[in-house]
């Protein structure tokens, strides 16, 4: 996959399971949410990326960061 700024998506899937998403395209399908979320998350580092996890009625419930984050911690 090439680099990109768009954003991994763990999103429920309507038919079951969880999808992993980017540029509003599945990457990658699972049956349970800790195994799409671990491979999102995988996805995210590669593309240094923010992973976007999705609770079941679309909100998203989590949002992590590994690399070029608009709102870097100070400190």
């Amino acid at each position: 996959m090439s680099k990109t700024n768009e954003f991994i998506h763990t999103t429920p899937n309507p038919d079951g399971g969880w999808d992993n998403q980017q540029d509003g395209n599945k990457i990658n399908h699972h049956r349970t949410t800790a195994a799409a979320e671990d491979q999102g998350r995988e996805e995210a580092k590669k593309e240094e990326t923010e992973h976007k996890i999705h609770n079941k009625d679309g909100k998203i419930s989590e949002s992590n960061s590994y690399g070029n984050d608009p709102f870097p911690p100070r400190g």
